[in-house]
């Protein structure tokens, strides 16, 4: 009986030993992991305090944050992951014209009677260019403004 409690005792002393040796990671061997991990990612950062990850910054989608998150959970030490990103929103481009092309081919017809005068579409505006007259330039800018087909630039040369 009394080999069994000092064996027992002796264990028990010995785990405890074990557990005390272990070594501890500080937060600055976190940091430098954790910074490795988001490097990734330029936009974002990464600050590590008390062994818990703060993350920052902006993801471009919420399964690119939620890998990132992961990836800093899975660092051994790090208690902790507090999220303080954000995603961005896409960017709408609008690539539709505000130029109607039924607008654009009335123009075209009006100036059938002008060949060195054209209609087109430049940077979304409907733009009339070309070589004309002072009487042409009249003449084109009556009938066109006639035809009420909105903002016309008319960005032609009157020689």
């Amino acid at each position: 009986m009394k080999k069994t409690m000092a064996m027992a005792t002796l264990a028990l002393a010995v785990s405890f030993g074990s557990i005390s040796c272990k070594k501890k990671v500080t937060d600055a061997e976190l940091q430098t992991q954790a910074t490795t991990v988001v490097t990734s990612n330029p936009n974002a950062t990464v600050e590590v305090k008390d062994g818990t990850a703060h993350l920052s910054g902006t993801f471009t989608d919420q399964a690119s944050k939620d890998q990132m998150i992961a990836s800093l959970k899975a660092i051994p030490g790090v208690k902790d992951v507090m999220d303080m990103s954000t995603i961005e929103a896409p960017m709408v481009v609008e690539t539709t014209s505000a130029v109607d092309p039924a607008n654009v081919q009335k123009v075209t017809d009006a100036l059938k009677d002008f060949p060195s005068a054209k209609a087109e579409v430049i940077n979304g505006e409907l733009t009339i260019t070309g070589n004309v007259s002072p009487e042409q330039a009249r003449k084109i800018k009556m009938s066109v403004d006639a035809m009420q087909v909105g903002k016309v630039n008319y960005n032609y040369t009157v020689k």
